[in-house]
């Protein structure tokens, strides 16, 4: 345990990175719940200046942490068959950045009782990798396209487009009932919140953050409708709690689904959210590459989409 607090300068490697995640990569056995409870108090400060998780770090910052007691980390590592699961699982990559198809059911990172998600596992199988980082994230129960920075530029970079909505993200979510086919776009603002358990919920809210989603409609089945997804904003949980908000919440979904609904799907096999991010493009400007990157359902998806066919 530190017993003083300690002040980290901020250099061009972490410019516009999330507080957040600046954090969680560096004080590591530290709960995730325990970070977010000490930013909220001002525990954390930015410049001598309280400051929210979403907050992104600006050349010559300061950061004070407080003193804190960290866990022993663990001596266990990513199992190989995970690595190698992974390694299987990698959709395009150069230099400069790493793309893969996240498996539904494993984290982006560790932590919320997760000991290794992609990142520490990515990690541990590339040890010549001197900078990897997760570019944005994936709910632990949703798979499909996941970005990744080999370098800090690129990082950047990656960031900056986010931010600026210059990178196109597309899902598929099959979703209950049948979905309008005038309903092209879902602007409800989000806000999150926790249970006394300690889960993570998001609902819409007035004076929440800005969201916005659009869908287009897919396919249509006797009772559900396949259905794409284009978030312009990427709030936590956004796809999900706009399905739900428009009144056809997504199949398999355990904290926003329909109960009855996802029991008769867990019975016919679909065990899992069936929400898939199916692609992903951008320009890197430092390159002027365009990378388009595609990915097919997985296959448990497709077996379900062949049993409402």
């Amino acid at each position: 345990m530190s017993m003083t607090p300690q002040f980290w300068p901020v250099d061009d490697a972490h410019v516009g990175q999330r507080i957040d995640n600046f954090l969680l990569t560096r004080l590591k056995g530290l709960p995730k719940s325990h970070l977010y409870r000490i930013i909220r108090k001002g525990e954390v400060r930015v410049n001598k200046k309280r400051i929210k998780p979403d907050y992104r770090l600006q050349m010559g910052d300061t950061v004070r942490i407080p003193p804190l007691r960290l866990s022993v980390p663990s001596k266990t590592t990513p199992s190989l068959g995970a690595q190698q699961l992974l390694a299987n699982r990698i959709l395009y990559e150069d230099k400069n950045l790493l793309i893969i198809n996240k498996p539904a059911g494993m984290a982006v990172h560790g932590g919320s009782g997760v000991s290794f998600g992609v990142i520490e596992t990515l990690r541990q199988a590339r040890p010549q990798e001197k900078f990897l980082e997760l570019v944005h994230r994936l709910d632990r129960e949703t798979s499909g396209c996941l970005l990744l920075a080999k370098k800090p530029s690129i990082l950047k970079e990656l960031h900056a487009l986010l931010r600026d909505k210059q990178m196109e993200k597309v899902y598929w979510a099959l979703v209950c009932g049948y979905w309008p086919k005038n309903l092209h776009c879902v602007d409800a603002p989000l806000e999150k919140f926790e249970l006394r358990s300690g889960e993570r919920m998001v609902n819409v809210r007035a004076d929440g953050k800005l969201a916005v989603t659009e869908f287009k409609i897919i396919q249509r089945f006797a009772d559900t409708t396949l259905v794409e997804a284009r978030p312009l904003t990427g709030r936590t949980h956004q796809i999900r709690v706009h399905a739900l908000h428009a009144g056809h919440p997504i199949i398999g979904d355990e904290k926003y689904g329909d109960k009855e609904v996802n029991k008769k799907f867990r019975a016919s096999g679909c065990k899992r959210l069936f929400l898939h991010a199916v692609r992903l493009s951008f320009v890197l400007p430092s390159t002027g590459q365009k990378i388009v990157v595609e990915t097919q359902l997985d296959v448990e998806l497709q077996d379900c989409m062949e049993q409402l066919r």
